[in-house]
């Protein structure tokens, strides 16, 4: 059993039956009153991302899971799928919620960390940077770079992400799957 004050951010526990994974934590302490831990939590089953406060006399039951690795396949009209890594024949898919955003700058064949209560898949972990190919960028114009120019550029899983002007067609770039921003170049085009 949890403790109020026991939880930190990536701690996993069941609350009122339904697991959930702190994301921010502040432990709130003021005059005469009671201490309180300020918290976000996502669910794990649905992905909605609550507010909560827990009280001293509060215990939550603490969860293990199982980490697993799963390769990213593909996707199809909103529907991701996923296979277990060295078993292509068993092929599931899941819902956007598992995962996030950021699926759209991951390339097929891709290894992930899932996260497993028993047999149901709880949330998949992305890997926090990836590099990646721009398929298509568009002609950056001369002189305007005072305030230090971007441009939309087309990446090969077919999303697009604002890139400083020097960046062109062919380049490998480094994108935060998290935030969807550009963060560095990798290579540059021959």
């Amino acid at each position: 059993m949890l403790s109020y004050n026991e939880l930190k951010i990536g701690t996993l526990f069941s609350f009122e039956g339904t697991p959930y994974e702190v994301l921010d934590y502040e432990f709130l302490r003021m005059q005469q009153r009671k201490p309180v831990a300020k918290t976000r939590i996502k669910n794990l089953l649905t992905g909605q991302v609550v507010e909560k406060n827990f009280h001293q006399n509060e215990t939550l039951k603490e969860i293990e899971v199982d980490k697993v690795n799963i390769v990213y396949l593909y996707s199809h009209k909103d529907e991701y799928w996923f296979c277990e890594k060295g078993n292509p024949k068993n092929r599931f898919k899941l819902p956007l919620g598992k995962f996030g955003e950021g699926i759209r700058f991951i390339k097929a064949n891709t290894e992930v960390l899932a996260m497993k209560l028993g047999e149901e898949i709880l949330s998949v972990k992305l890997p926090v940077k990836v590099e990646i190919k721009v398929k298509e960028a568009p002609q950056g114009e001369r002189g305007n770079t005072a305030q230090g120019g971007t441009k939309m550029a087309l990446l090969e899983t077919g999303s697009e992400v604002a890139v400083p002007l020097f960046v062109n067609t062919d380049d490998i770039i480094r994108v935060n799957t998290d935030s969807g921003e550009y963060v560095e170049r990798v290579e540059k085009a021959k």
